[in-house]
């Protein structure tokens, strides 16, 4: 935990509970979410082949769990981190110019 802690750059023990709770808060919240999603848009088990389904589901998955993180990270008061974090997140997945356009879009002036 104290390298967790050290490279996240987080004080207290408190604090880093929180940010577990988050993680599995939203991770819950985007996989029941998916399903709904994918349905509105038209695509449930009974239409696609469940080998597709699946994959589709968990492509689904990431830009809810994505927008979830903040949202939720920031109803427990820890937008500064979740902010980061997903900053680090999109740049790895090569998509940090979604960072980089918010970052520009709300920054303090």
């Amino acid at each position: 935990m104290k390298k967790l802690k050290e490279r996240w750059n987080i004080k207290s023990n408190f604090q880093l509970t929180i940010i577990f709770i988050v993680f599995a808060i939203t991770g819950s919240t985007s996989a029941y979410l998916s399903r709904p999603v994918l349905e509105h848009i038209g695509i449930n088990k009974e239409n696609i082949p469940y080998a597709l389904y699946l994959p589709l589901m968990l492509v689904m998955i990431m830009p809810i769990y994505q927008v979830l993180l903040v949202i939720i990270g920031t109803l427990f008061g820890q937008f500064e981190f979740f902010w980061w974090f997903e900053k680090k997140m999109l740049r790895s997945m090569k998509l940090g110019f979604i960072a980089d356009f918010f970052e520009r879009k709300f920054e303090k002036k």
